[in-house]
């Protein structure tokens, strides 16, 4: 089978060979399209292949449509908003990630950002510690699990929200599990954001629910862009001095948003998964799971059922 590799953004080095070793072993081909500039690059390379590794690229219907050979599509990474799952699940393509393997990366950069956030930017004037702080998480899925082991580190108290993780899951981990988003805002210093964009979360993190956190509340997106209401978070901003907002994707209003100087702070891209742990981790994990789904039909990170 032809496996495409095509990264916008490249994997590391090492990554891509991890990456050739596993598709190789198993018999197959691997073709590499890195760095591409225009989507006609990605059209002409997907016309032959069975399977495609992606990252953050965007895997439209008409990229689907191009690669007439596709079986599947595997993103190296959690989020998989960037491909259009049911395009693809009418051709009967299947659609995977690799939940779990970028997830101590992301855990990491929200306390990389949350000590910048405590300690006023690194401004020069006298911060606040995380020790005693109440953390709240949203979401108790790979990356939520893995804030609540470094948060215990820092001393902190951990409480989490998640529709669709029982509560006796969360507290066996030692976290108190909260009833409603809205008493997990209520109780939270430090609020970390670790749900999908959906149709139920897009625009749900808004002026209303973000308004009940305490004073000195700060609010850590590590998630996706969309899940904020912008226009009402800054309305709430501009109302309360005391809250600051800290992300790991540059919001579209970013230019309104940097208006709040030392209560706002976004990377200039996403960074949560670039470490070389994780780069390695899910390449190779992408890989593994192509070669089981030929030689088995495994379908264990399907996405698209």
């Amino acid at each position: 089978m032809k496996v495409l590799v095509a990264t916008e953004k490249p994997f590391a080095a090492a990554a891509v060979e991890g990456i050739k070793k596993e598709i190789e072993a198993a018999g197959n081909e691997l073709v590499l399209l890195e760095r591409y500039t225009e989507k006609a690059q990605l059209l002409d390379a997907v016309k032959d292949v069975d399977a495609m590794i992606v990252r953050s690229d965007k895997v439209t219907s008409e990229v689907l449509d191009a690669a007439s050979q596709l079986k599947i599509v595997v993103r190296a990474g959690a989020g998989y908003d960037s491909i259009d799952t049911a395009y693809a699940k009418q051709k009967n393509i299947v659609v995977e990630n690799t939940p779990g393997q970028n997830a101590n990366a992301v855990a990491e950069l929200v306390f990389g950002m949350l000590v910048y956030a405590v300690r006023n930017f690194f401004n020069g004037k006298a911060g606040s510690e995380l020790k005693g702080k109440r953390l709240g998480i949203l979401a108790f899925g790979n990356v939520g699990r893995n804030v609540a082991r470094i948060a215990k580190g820092f001393g902190m108290v951990v409480s989490a929200y998640d529709a669709f993780c029982p509560a006796d899951v969360i507290e066996a981990a030692g976290v108190h599990a909260c009833k409603s988003q809205e008493e997990l805002f209520q109780t939270s210093d430090v609020v970390s954001l670790h749900i999908p964009a959906t149709a139920e979360t897009i625009k749900s993190i808004n002026y209303a629910l973000v308004n009940q956190m305490p004073k000195g509340g700060i609010l850590v997106n590590t998630a996706r862009k969309e899940v904020i209401n912008e226009e009402e978070l800054l309305k709430l901003l501009a109302e309360r001095e005391d809250l600051k907002y800290v992300a790991d994707i540059k919001p579209d209003a970013d230019a309104e948003f940097v208006k709040f100087e030392g209560r706002y702070f976004a990377t200039p891209k996403k960074m949560g998964a670039q470490t070389a742990e994780a780069n390695v981790n899910a390449g190779i994990a992408a890989a593994k799971q192509i070669n089981a789904f030929f030689k088995d039909g495994d379908t264990k990170f399907q996405v698209n059922k």
